[in-house]
This record gives C-alpha cells, structure tokens and sequence, in this order.
C-alpha cells in the first residue's frame, strides 16, 4: 500500500474505522501512528462529529487535526444499499473494522458481521459501545460523561464536602480508545501466530474505567467498606496533596513509602514527627493527615515554586509542579523527549499537538499528516483501489450518498 509507512511496525495492516467521536478514532490513530493504512468511512453529509467539537481556526476544528491524523478519510453513508456494497468491497482486503454505531445498527444495514465474514474470514471486528453488544443497557446511548458518572469515577473525585466530579476531558472514551488498541493486537496475533480466524471484539466504553476501581471494588466486597471522596488526599497514606506556593503556584506531593515520607517531613523540619509511632506506616500517617498537611504546607507558603522544586532536587524527594498546559508543553523533560510534535499542515501550518504513545526503537511510530477534509481520499479509495467508475461515483455524489 502507497499509504503505508514501511518502516512501521504495523505496515501492511488495512483497518476500516466506521466509528465517531473519541473512542473508535483514538484506537484508529494509535494504530494508523504506527503504520496501519487506516480508512476512514464518514457520514457524506457532515463525518465524524469532532470536526464539529472544540475550537476552530480559519474554518479547521482543531481536535480532528489530531484524531483524524493518519487517516484516509471516505465519504459514504452505510446504510445505502449501494453504498453498503461498496463497504463490503473494502472489507474483503482489511484485517480490522472498527465500528461504533449502536448496537444493530450495522445489522439493519445488512452489515452484520456474518456478511463481513463471509467475505473475509480473518476479518476482526471491533465493536465500540457505551455497555456492550448484550445487555439491558445495550440501547442506551453513552458518552464518556455518563460512563465517568456510572463507573465510581466522578463518586470518587473531588473534596468530600463537594459534589462528585467529572474530568474536563474525554477520559473514559481516551482509556477505551487505547484499550481497544491493545484487544486488536491480541486478536491479531491470535490469527497470525496460533493461526485462528478472525473474530469479533466486543469492547464497552464502561468496563476500562471501571477496572480502574479494582482497589475500591475488592474492598467494599470483602470488607463492606464503600470508598468515598477524600479530595486529593489519599485513605492509605500521608502526606499526598497538592499545596500553593509563595508565588501562587502549586506542588503535587505524594509519599508513597515511609522512606519518602520521611525524607518529606524531614525536608519541611519536623523531625518531631518523625519520631512519632504512628509515622512509621502510611494508615497511621492518614490518620494524622492534617497535622502532616499543615507541616508541609506551611512550609511551601514561604518559598516559590522554583525554590521549592530546588529543595526537592536535593532531598530526592517526589515533589512535582502542578502544570498549566503552557507550562507543560515548554518543560525541559517535554521538549527534550519531544512528546509534543510539530506537524506540518496544509491549512494550518505548523500544528503542535501529542506525539505518538510508544517509543519503539527499531519500528518507530509517526505522524504522517494531520486530519483531512471530509472525503478527500474518496476517489483514491473507491474509483483506484476499488475500481469505481467515474458515473457510478458521480451519481451517488448526486444521491447525496457519497463525498
């Protein structure tokens, strides 16, 4: 495949993203980051809903420049007879489909994977939902907000004076996104190395949240203890906080040995504490969480942010500034690693934006180009690949049903 990076670990994968909004794109963008030939299958009328989120510049939305990077973007609605034919067409030379309609919807379309299947045998599908292809939830409509709500997520964030709290980002979709990324990985290497077929993934928006909640679901079942909100401090041990600084930044602390939390209080000059009993675990430490709290606050309020990171420095102890996303991208460890790529692009110029996930020294990923307008590779995919006649294209451009 022209498209494909040959210097990639995944060159020479063909993956079929039919999927909107978040999760199914991220999956789609770690593996086209890392050479998969990714086509993306949109909606003619208006595509993936992230070109309509976020902020736009000179008419570009800016959040599909990163989640459409990499892709090759087919204008196409699905649930036309002859626009479904097309899509099986396509199925017949991909490895991966990943969808993300609501559960039977590409079974209403006829485009069930029994049809795929039977076109294409190694074909692995992975289905994105909010609960999964079963269930009494299995129609209802999700976005990561509901699933940060229902996973014990936002119950768990926050002051415990406040209300539960939700993150100002698509965490959930992102998790399920690169969770997906790793159960194609795992169907792949189950068809190529032990020689099965291909197979159907059935992945929830949910589930990869909630397995974050291990801790908390295995104490409520064996000791009843239902786990609530403690801000930023932590139940098991202390001290673990953020706390302001002279010139009004702020210091993320975490003490997560005795070791550490030793060299912390020491470093604030306490060791009055130190020689307390109860210092000498992390429970007996959380039980005496304000007075630690205070040592350590105290302490920051009469140094800067600089002159406290300097200290830490010395004392080897985890103490880290609490970033803005300016300050983020210009951090020397940032920059030095360049986790913040600058990619060049036709309508923007230079955009900065996350670089690829993993370091990989022999088979480095890379951002090729940045997302592109709706349906500009319609011709190449359909009419060269597929060998779609010009009239064909044409009239389903004028039944609307192609871009």
């Amino acid at each position: 495949m022209s498209q494909a990076n040959r210097s990639a670990p995944l060159s020479g994968l063909r993956v079929v993203e039919i999927a909107n909004v978040v999760a199914g794109p991220t999956c789609c963008q770690v593996l086209g980051d890392f050479g998969a030939d990714i086509i993306k299958i949109e909606h003619p009328a208006g595509g993936d809903g992230m070109r309509r989120m976020g902020n736009i510049k000179d008419g570009m939305p800016l959040w599909w420049k990163v989640a459409g990077r990499n892709k090759r973007s087919v204008g196409l609605y699905l649930g036309d007879p002859e626009a479904g034919d097309i899509f099986v067409e396509l199925v017949k030379s991909a490895d991966v489909v990943v969808e993300s309609f609501r559960p039977g919807t590409l079974e209403k379309w006829g485009l069930g994977y029994d049809r795929l299947k039977s076109v294409n045998p190694n074909l692995i599908l992975l289905r994105v939902s909010g609960f999964g292809q079963d269930g009494p939830y299995k129609n209802r409509p999700a976005f990561g907000t509901l699933i940060e709500s229902m996973s014990g997520f936002a119950h768990l964030t926050g002051q415990p004076e406040g209300p539960p709290t939700l993150p100002p980002f698509a965490m959930a979709d992102y998790m399920a996104g690169i969770s997906g990324v790793a159960a194609i990985m795992m169907a792949l290497y189950h068809r190529d190395v032990h020689g099965g077929g291909g197979q159907v993934i059935d992945l929830t928006v949910f589930e990869p949240l909630m397995s974050t909640m291990a801790l908390p679901i295995v104490r409520y079942d064996q000791l009843g203890i239902p786990t609530e909100r403690t801000g930023n401090r932590s139940p098991n041990t202390a001290p673990r906080n953020t706390y302001p600084t002279k010139d009004g930044k702020w210091i993320g602390v975490s003490a997560a040995t005795n070791e550490l939390a030793e060299r912390i209080i020491l470093l604030v000059g306490r060791p009055d504490l130190v020689q307390q009993p109860w210092f000498k675990t992390g429970k007996g430490r959380a039980e005496h969480v304000d007075l630690l709290d205070g040592a350590v606050a105290s302490w920051m309020m009469e140094r800067t942010r600089d002159e406290v990171m300097e200290a830490a420095a010395e004392a080897a102890v985890t103490f880290a500034p609490v970033y803005s996303i300016p300050d983020m991208m210009s951090d020397p460890q940032v920059v030095h690693r360049e986790m913040i790529a600058a990619v060049e692009d036709p309508d923007l110029g230079t955009i900065r934006m996350p670089n690829v996930l993993f370091r990989m020294s022999e088979t480095p990923g890379t951002i090729r180009w940045a997302g592109r307008s709706l349906g500009s590779d319609t011709d190449a995919v359909l009419k060269e690949e597929l060998g779609l006649s010009d009239s064909a294209l044409a009239a389903m451009r004028e039944r609307g049903v192609a871009r």
